[in-house]
């Protein structure tokens, strides 16, 4: 399905104004045409204008407004005839129908609905049968997955989308939105089973075969490009173009999150004590190197031990030293 753009049919205010003007000149025409008939004249212009006031509505169902960003799929008899995209007062075939299979789709984005239930079904007549060419935000609600190590989160994306194929929209899928909500949430599980939550030794999340440091946490442009892309593939035959992926929300699953947190923790206090313990051992070799270059005193291998000891403890401890003064002979 391909789709066909009309052009060349601005001629709303035209039609309007004929309708209006015939409308008008037949409901003259009955009232002459009736005060003919009671003095005995021909009932023709009567007949005529009750005709004509009659029929003269067919042309309003042709009438239709669109304003910037909004178009109309239409069809005639169950034939694809094309789409209205240019705002202005249109007049088109009365015959003709305007399709839009989401019109009454409510999902959780933006100018699709409201914190207020009546504001969004006021929302969605109003658009009524047009397609919105706007750019939207689908925020899906969040998921539980599985990472690639195993360990359950949950977390949750915004997609920017916008329509760029009417007809697809239209014809290729039973509903745009909804088909484009289930391929977020599939996209989003195939992607994240592939990276651990933090970044872990020995796990490819490129698919190259070489271990690297990708991680859900560490690497969140990365994997909202992959989603984005991973979306893009599936929405492809809907008309959908996927502007933008952004990971809204991450955190360990609630059963797992106080474990985590307790590892985080002796992560981390593991890696200041690593730090710790390089810094003095840092400082002992400097003071040892000072004391030799200026012959301060010369330590046997004994005093050189107990000295290292001594600072390492003093470095390394986690209360103030209590110091020891020795006012006898060093030996």
């Amino acid at each position: 399905m391909k789709e066909k753009i009309l052009t060349g049919k601005k001629h709303g205010m035209t039609v309007l104004l004929f309708s209006l003007l015939l409308y008008a000149a037949a409901i003259t025409g009955i009232i002459i045409g009736a005060s003919m008939v009671e003095d005995g004249g021909n009932p023709v212009l009567l007949i005529v204008s009750i005709l004509v006031a009659s029929t003269t509505w067919i042309l309003w169902p042709g009438l239709h407004v669109l304003k910037p960003q909004e178009a109309l799929v239409m069809t005639l008899f169950g034939k694809y005839i094309g789409t209205i995209k240019e705002p202005g007062f249109y007049f088109i075939n009365p015959f003709c129908s305007a399709v839009n299979p989401a019109a009454k789709t409510i999902l959780s984005q933006s100018a699709d609905i409201s914190t207020n239930p009546t504001a969004a079904n006021a929302a969605a007549a109003e658009l009524g049968k047009k397609m919105s060419l706007k750019i939207m935000t689908l925020n899906n609600s969040r998921q539980k997955i599985n990472d690639c190590l195993g360990n359950p989160i949950e977390i949750g994306i915004a997609v920017t989308w916008k329509i760029v194929d009417t007809a697809k929209a239209a014809f290729n899928v039973d509903n745009y939105k909804e088909f484009l909500s289930l391929q977020c949430d599939s996209a989003l599980r195939n992607i994240v089973r592939l990276y651990p939550y933090d970044a872990a030794p020995d796990v490819d999340t490129t698919g190259d075969g070489v271990a690297d440091d990708g991680s859900l946490r560490g690497s969140s442009d990365i994997v909202a490009g992959r989603i984005r892309d991973e979306i893009q593939k599936r929405v492809n035959e809907a008309g959908i173009e996927i502007v933008e992926a952004r990971i809204t929300y991450l955190a360990y699953a609630t059963e797992i999150a106080a474990v985590m947190l307790q590892r985080q923790q002796a992560s981390a206090i593991i890696d200041a004590r690593k730090m710790i313990v390089d810094g003095a051992v840092g400082m002992v070799e400097m003071a040892l190197e000072r004391l030799n270059e200026n012959q301060v005193v010369t330590l046997d291998e004994e005093r050189k031990a107990a000295m290292v000891s001594n600072l390492l403890v003093v470095l390394c401890g986690n209360h103030d030293a209590q110091p020891v003064v020795n006012s006898g002979s060093l030996y």
